[in-house]
């Protein structure tokens, strides 16, 4: 995850099965399109959090978790192992009645912002409701939440917004990026730029290959002439199927 996420020890990160989104190029299909998993119980699930902070991580942090929130909601009432912090990592297409009914349990928001283009996100996400949802979700965010708080370098409180450019969308990601920077005070929030799209089995036309180096440059010379400075760029090394989990159920 970002530096501010995984610090030295490491994000205590839990993936949930299933997901709000069908992305065509998802890089976590056995688990987000398949549903692989393992059933635990609440005692079961509170038990992984005391196991992970018992590792050293730096937070808890819950992985597309939003179709179980009729359990994260009695989870997370209890006080987090070690007074960890709560992040949620979504893929942004939230509703912001189920957002506001997590408001006090969720330290740190980690929504991607996929596409503010309708006719993109009905196309990759079969959502062309997705810019709007997406965008009122992390008002809804910063509204709990405000500006970034960090401490030695770690995400206390805030948000980070993610968005993977995928190929031959450079125009779609300077459209997200200008609404960041034309939404939110400089500094308010924290922006992350991804290059880790990688070509799924079965993908197609611009989808068959990856971000090239010049596409993810010109992108990042855009947030930069945006001002926006307060982020992340990943390394373009990151495109590479080896940072894709396996998925075995390791640690449950």
């Amino acid at each position: 995850e970002e530096p501010c996420i995984s610090g030295t020890r490491g994000a205590g990160t839990v993936f949930f099965s299933g997901c709000t989104l069908g992305c065509v190029f998802c890089q976590n299909g056995p688990i987000s399109h398949e549903n692989q998993g393992k059933e635990v119980t609440e005692d079961e699930l509170y038990a992984l959090f005391e196991k992970l902070a018992g590792e050293g991580a730096h937070n808890i942090e819950l992985v597309t978790p939003t179709q179980y929130i009729h359990v994260l909601q009695k989870v997370l009432a209890r006080p987090m192992p070690g007074d960890l912090p709560v992040v949620w990592n979504c893929g942004g297409y939230e509703r912001v009645e189920i957002l506001k009914s997590l408001e006090g349990k969720v330290d740190v928001y980690l929504p991607d912002l996929k596409y503010v283009t309708p006719e993109l996100a009905k196309r990759y996400s079969g959502a062309a409701d997705y810019p709007q949802a997406a965008t009122s979700a992390i008002l809804e965010m910063f509204r709990q939440r405000g500006p970034v708080r960090l401490e030695d370098g770690l995400l206390k409180s805030g948000v980070v917004i993610r968005h993977l450019i995928l190929p031959g969308r450079v125009s779609e990601a300077k459209r997200v990026m200008d609404w960041v920077a034309d939404t939110f005070p400089r500094g308010a929030v924290l922006f992350s730029l991804m290059a880790q799209y990688t070509p799924q089995p079965g993908a197609e036309g611009l989808l068959s290959r990856r971000v090239t180096g010049a596409e993810y440059r010109a992108a990042q010379r855009y947030m930069e002439n945006l001002g926006i400075t307060d982020g992340y760029c990943q390394d373009a090394a990151s495109a590479r199927a080896e940072y894709t989990p396996d998925f075995d159920l390791t640690g449950v």
